[in-house]
């Protein structure tokens, strides 16, 4: 049975799997990307399965946080910059805005670097010159090819991540040693412990992944026939609701199960032979060659590769929406380069910059933990901002946040919190 919009075009209740899976599964792919390998990395390196519980932790507090991003921009219409400046005083959207802006750049830099080293590690070659291909490569890519195809190249990048899953069975792994570090976890207050949960969460639960997922959700209603945002056709919210959820449910999942893979083929390597410092993906990578193989090896690095070229376009593209719409421009990777000069002059800007700091004298190896951690700090307040944005009847109308959703978001900002405070007390003592 269909429904039919103000203009009486039918719009599918019950699209294909394929059509519905889009924002949700390309959020959590990116989610995967090489600073966070570099983080999952140094998990198991360091601490064996010891922090394996944190992805399970996190799990439903990631579905419940990107549920909401999404809510808000299928409900709206916009994205949660372009909300921020509509509802919020000025200084608060440019303060999130410009903590956004530095996060990504950093993260692209650190992405590209780790990019260009793994790349070196299976074909040689100048790294360097790497990270400048890769970075023109994604920036093209993103600019110039069609919204469409863009996005189905997007969804078959995805599949890059499955590199890991191939890594967790081709090694030895004591699944009933893991399963205890799942479910009965042993808590410590070392620092190092401390900052290495903030970095997992940071890595799990960013900032530009919020922003990502709520402007696809735009963009894709802005291209489906018949859709419009839901506080104008409340009779596409049942069938929108459920597709968001199943969407973001299963591409958090695989974000999550990926991560693990990670955590658990260096716990089961690195850490057992009594490898415990990595500092980076592509470390990690050159790390297993010596102690499960050449295969191993090979598939892990060409991972790292496979999953920045996504979250390349992610990061990018979600500080040109943001800074977009803060100011007013027109956004959209929908639209033609020429009708969105600004917009894209911002992914270009961005991957530029990124590209730079390679050949700056910033430590790569410092940028990719930090990256991390930073997107842990700077998801507070971020956070709290979405939070009481999606509680307020004047901007979501009818569709403010069920309870579920209520404890969840809630739940995932005061864990970011705690975390992060505890990660500054720390450092303190």
């Amino acid at each position: 049975m269909s429904s039919l919009t103000p203009l009486g075009v039918k719009q599918p209740e019950r699209p294909k799997l394929s059509q519905i899976m889009g924002p949700g599964l390309i959020t959590g792919a990116s989610d995967d990307d090489p600073s966070g390998i570099a983080t999952y990395s140094q998990v198991g390196a360091q601490f064996g399965y010891g922090l394996a519980w944190t992805l399970l932790f996190s799990y439903p507090l990631m579905v419940g946080i990107q549920e909401i991003s999404a809510r808000i921009g299928r409900v709206t219409g916009h994205g949660i910059a372009g909300n921020l400046r509509r509802h919020y005083p000025a200084w608060l959207s440019r303060s999130l805005v410009a903590l956004l802006l530095v996060t990504n750049i950093i993260n692209l830099g650190a992405d590209l670097g780790a990019m260009g080293a793994a790349l070196k590690l299976l074909i040689a070659g100048p790294a360097l010159l790497y990270v400048f291909v890769f970075g023109v490569l994604s920036a093209t890519l993103e600019i110039f090819t069609r919204y469409a195809r863009y996005v189905s190249v997007l969804k078959w990048l995805c599949m890059a991540l499955f590199s890991y899953v191939i890594c967790v069975f081709v090694i030895d792994v004591p699944w009933a040693e893991v399963g205890t570090a799942l479910i009965l976890p042993r808590f410590s207050s070392n620092p190092a412990y401390v900052m290495a949960v903030v970095a997992v969460l940071g890595t799990t639960i960013s900032p530009y992944l919020f922003f990502w997922q709520a402007e696809q959700e735009v963009e894709d209603e802005k291209e489906r026939p018949g859709a419009y945002p839901l506080i104008d056709t409340p009779e596409q919210a049942k069938s929108e609701f459920s597709r968001i959820r199943l969407d973001t449910s299963i591409g958090m999942l695989i974000s999550n199960a990926i991560a693990l893979c990670i955590v658990v083929t260096t716990a089961a390597t690195l850490h057992a032979h009594g490898i415990t410092n990595i500092q980076t993906s592509s470390d990690a990578a050159e790390a297993l060659r010596g102690v499960a193989g050449h295969f191993a090896f090979a598939v892990f690095a060409a991972g790292i590769v496979g999953t920045g070229l996504l979250t390349l376009s992610v990061l990018s593209g979600s500080a040109a929406y943001a800074v977009g719409e803060l100011f007013g421009w027109r956004v959209g990777l929908a639209r033609r380069p020429m009708r969105a000069k600004a917009f894209y002059g911002v992914i270009a800007a961005a991957t530029a910059t990124g590209v730079a700091l390679n050949f700056s004298s910033i430590d790569p190896v410092k940028a990719l933990y930090w990256s991390a951690v930073l997107n842990g700090i700077v998801a507070v307040p971020v956070m709290i901002a979405m939070m009481h944005l999606s509680m307020r009847r004047d901007i979501m109308g009818r569709y403010t946040l069920p309870m579920t959703l209520r404890i969840l978001g809630w739940g995932a900002t005061l864990a970011m919190a705690a975390t992060v405070l505890a990660m500054l007390v720390a450092w303190l003592a």
